[in-house]
């Protein structure tokens, strides 16, 4: 009896890659897209933060919220919460040191994790949205932006290696475990 033919197609010797992969440039072109979507989407929260923007708080406002979930410093977390939100947003939208941009994300969203959680998984109350952004933000830290970004135009970033992306993201969880043991 003979064996029944693989749907699975392996790696040809001389390129090494898949014969039935999409082309590198559906890869590029759809890292671009989840990118600038999770980078614009999270700068914009940052600036409702920063300047009240989009029917945000501002630092006043904010600095509130943040006083009564327990921050101390309420109005500095608030600048710090804009700030990591807008410039890693923005570091996501134009590949621009990628990992730590996304780790920023992150580590931005485990706080937020932190301050729903209880309220269930699925909206109104949820996590969901914020697990979401977050694990999307590591999956980028890990695979890099793709070709179409701005580490591709500064050589020492131009070789996304993963032990960066692990590297970020280990500093992201480190920073926001540490600005959550100052919630009281």
């Amino acid at each position: 009896m003979s064996r029944p033919a693989s749907t699975l197609t392996r790696p040809t010797a001389t390129t090494g890659q898949d014969a039935h992969a999409a082309p590198a440039r559906a890869y590029d072109i759809g890292l671009l897209v989840l990118r600038l979507a999770l980078g614009l989407i999270i700068a914009a929260h940052g600036t409702q933060k920063l300047f009240g923007w989009f029917g945000g708080g501002g630092i006043e406002g904010t600095g509130m919220f943040f006083a009564s979930v327990g921050y101390p410093a309420p109005e500095t977390f608030a600048v710090v919460a804009g700030l990591t939100e807008t410039l890693g947003g923005l570091g996501l939208a134009l590949g621009l040191l990628t990992p730590l941009a996304a780790a920023a994300v992150a580590g931005t969203l485990v706080n937020a994790l932190a301050v729903k959680w209880g309220g269930g998984f699925f909206a109104p109350e949820g996590v969901e949205y914020e697990i979401l952004i977050a694990l999307a933000a590591v999956a980028l830290a890990l695979t890099g932006p793709g070709r179409i970004a701005a580490d591709r135009l500064v050589p020492p970033l131009r070789p996304h290696r993963l032990a960066h992306g692990v590297a970020a993201v280990v500093l992201g969880a480190v920073l926001a475990g540490a600005t959550l043991l100052l919630r009281h």
